[in-house]
């Protein structure tokens, strides 16, 4: 197999051309054309049912487009042996968290740590050193079923992250996560970026992305409609105003009448 520098040749983490999803006849994903940088934290915007976990989950390899091409650190996704590789230095944190509920914290790093191929030594300082940063030191015994949702969600990002991979994908990573997590989380993901890896993420919240993001996607109604660096975004008013812009003509007036009168 190709090792991961034989791909360093394309200049984007991400790459899709007419990306479609189309489930019966409605298009979910609809001919999107995706180009993220490496060594960039890309926001990508949308409301509820825009298409972000569906771009997501081709994009990882969880779903088969029905049309498109895609490209991820220069690996094609669509090839099986190309596509294999590639999962082998990606972090995913998926839509649903895919954790195992009978395995402890420890026993599920260890877990994805095998699957790896990394040695038990550096998978257990791994895990210690995430543990810690996550707070979950202390709830390393419990089983995943007993964790609340922000917990879960740390656990789900610390498997992410003990690969060591080169492009995370983070779906909702501050959802249900404390203040004190979140910002551990930023500066974890900050760090990430640094040493020249990629992180794309969805999230609801806007003010946490135009602090932590360099560039945006906003996605609606399944149609890329804005690509950008948030330096451009902002020189021109704020991340919330230019996706409200884009994406807020799916929303309501906001008002009720009989709660007014």
């Amino acid at each position: 197999m190709e090792s991961i520098e034989s791909h360093h040749r394309s200049p984007f983490a991400i790459e899709t051309q007419d990306l479609t999803r189309l489930f019966g006849d409605k298009a979910a994903v609809n001919r999107v054309n995706l180009k993220v940088d490496r060594g960039t934290l890309y926001g990508f915007l949308g409301h509820n049912g825009a298409g972000k976990s569906t771009t997501i989950k081709m994009l990882t390899g969880l779903l088969a487009p029905t049309s498109g091409t895609v490209r991820v650190l220069g690996y094609d996704m669509l090839d099986t042996r190309e596509g294999l590789e590639a999962k082998r230095y990606l972090g995913v944190i998926p839509e649903n968290l895919a954790l195992f509920d009978n395995l402890t914290a420890h026993e599920y790093l260890m877990f994805v740590g095998r699957i790896h191929r990394l040695d038990i030594p550096t998978i257990k300082q791994r895990s210690d050193e995430l543990l810690e940063l996550l707070s979950l030191q202390n709830e390393r015994k419990k089983l995943a079923m007993e964790y609340s949702h922000g917990m879960r969600k740390k656990l789900s990002l610390a498997a992410a992250l003990l690969p060591k991979p080169q492009l995370l994908f983070l779906d909702e990573p501050f959802e249900g996560v404390d203040a004190v997590a979140s910002v551990a989380i930023r500066e974890l993901l900050t760090q990430f970026v640094a040493r020249g890896c990629t992180v794309f993420i969805t999230s609801h919240v806007l003010e946490i992305v135009q602090k932590l993001c360099t560039h945006v996607g906003i996605i609606s109604q399944g149609e890329l409609v804005l690509q950008s660096s948030m330096g451009e975004i902002l020189a021109n008013g704020s991340l919330e105003d230019k996706f409200l812009s884009m994406a807020g003509s799916q929303q309501g007036s906001g008002r009720l009448e009989w709660l007014e009168s």
